[in-house]
C-alpha cells in the first residue's frame, strides 16, 4: 500500500511515521523543509520536498508516486498558543487547508488514490445536550475565530466525504497533548501556566476534548482500512476548563493557575479564549471505538487530582 502523507513536519507526523515505519519506502512525506529529510528518512519513509501551495507541482507529485491513500494533517500554527498569535495564523492556516488541501485531494481523485484521510476538529460542536456525536453540527454561530475555523472544517469535510471519486474519512481530533505539542511539559501552554499566565475564565465549565498525539497517530493507522465516514478522536476525559487546566497545573509542578471574570477575559484574551473557558461541548468517542477499535490512554492530568 502506497501512502502519501502531508503534514508529516508537525507533532502528529512524527508518531505516524513511527507507525507505518514497517511499510518503508511505500510511505511517502511531503516537506517544505531540506533540514527535515533526515529525520523522514530515519523513520524508513521517502521524503519529498514541495510546496502543497502550487497546484502544478502536487499534482505532478500525485501523479508520479499514485498513492493509495492520501492523508492530509495540513496545519500552519504558531508556537505560541496565545489569542494573538492564533489569530495572526488563522488566514494562513485556512489558505494551506482550504487551498493546498485542495490542490491534495484534486490530484488524489485524478491519480485514482482509493481514500483521503482528512484532519478535521472535535472541539467546535454547537452547544446542546449532552456529548456531541458526528451528526451534530458546528458551531457556525458561535465568536468570530471559532466561526470562522467551523466553516473551514466544514468545508473540508463536504469536499472529503462527498467527493464521489474517492473513499473520504475525516477524523475529528480533540486538542493534541503530547510530545510535540503545546500542552506537554516544555510546550507553550505548559510554559504559561508555570508564569502564572493562562487563567480559568468564568466559571470554567467548557468542556474540552483532548488526546494524546501518539493516540491520535494510531487512529489514523486505524483509518486506513475502516468504513468511510467522519470520527471523533477524543479520549475518554472530556473536561471543563475548571478541572484539565488545575490538573495540567498539579502534573507540572506549577502553582494553582489564576481565575479571572469573564468581564477579564473579554478585555485581556479576547470573546474566542472566553467562548473556549466557558462554552466548548464534549464529544463522544464511541463511533471510533467501535469501527476504529480505538483506545485511548486514561488521561493522566486528571490521575494526579
Amino acid at each position: 500500500m502506497k501512502i502519501l502523507i502531508a503534514g508529516s513536519s508537525g507533532a502528529i507526523g512524527q508518531p505516524l511515521l513511527n507507525l507505518l515505519k514497517p511499510l518503508g519506502p511505500d510511505i511517502y512525506a511531503i516537506t517544505q523543509s531540506e533540514a527535515k529529510l533526515k529525520s523522514i528518512e530515519s523513520k524508513g519513509a521517502t521524503p519529498l520536498i514541495l510546496n502543497i501551495l502550487e497546484r502544478e507541482a502536487v499534482f505532478s507529485a500525485v501523479d508520479r508516486i499514485k498513492p493509495d491513500v492520501v492523508i492530509d494533517m495540513l496545519t500552519h500554527l504558531p508556537k505560541e498558543y496565545t489569542p494573538d498569535a492564533m489569530r495572526e495564523s488563522a488566514a494562513m492556516n485556512a489558505k494551506l487547508r482550504i487551498e493546498g488541501g485542495g490542490y491534495l485531494l484534486a490530484a488524489a481523485e485524478k491519480s485514482g488514490a482509493r481514500r483521503f484521510i482528512a484532519q478535521s476538529a472535535a472541539f467546535w460542536y454547537a452547544p446542546g445536550p449532552g456529548p456531541a456525536d458526528e451528526n451534530t453540527s458546528f458551531a457556525f454561530d458561535a465568536t468570530p475565530g471559532i466561526a470562522s475555523g467551523s466553516h473551514t472544517y466544514a468545508e473540508i469535510e463536504k469536499r472529503t466525504l462527498e467527493s464521489g471519486k474517492i473513499e473520504g474519512v475525516a477524523l475529528r481530533f480533540g486538542f493534541f497533548y503530547g510530545p510535540g505539542t503545546w500542552f506537554h511539559p516544555g510546550g507553550n501552554v505548559a510554559d504559561q501556566i508555570l508564569k502564572q499566565q493562562f487563567p480559568i475564565i468564568g466559571d470554567g465549565q467548557g468542556i474540552w476534548n483532548f488526546v494524546h498525539i501518539e493516540d491520535a497517530a494510531s487512529a489514523i493507522a486505524a483509518s486506513l482500512l475502516c468504513p468511510p465516514g467522519a470520527y471523533n478522536i477524543v479520549n475518554d476525559s472530556p473536561s471543563p476548563m475548571k478541572t484539565w487546566l488545575p490538573g495540567f497545573a498539579r502534573f507540572l509542578g506549577a502553582a494553582p493557575p489564576e481565575s479571572i471574570t469573564e468581564e477579564e477575559g473579554l478585555k485581556t484574551r479576547g470573546p474566542d479564549a472566553v467562548y473556549y473557558a466557558t462554552k466548548l461541548r464534549a464529544a463522544t468517542n464511541a463511533k471510533a471505538k467501535q469501527l476504529l477499535h480505538f483506545n485511548p490512554r486514561p488521561f493522566e492530568w486528571l490521575k494526579m487530582g
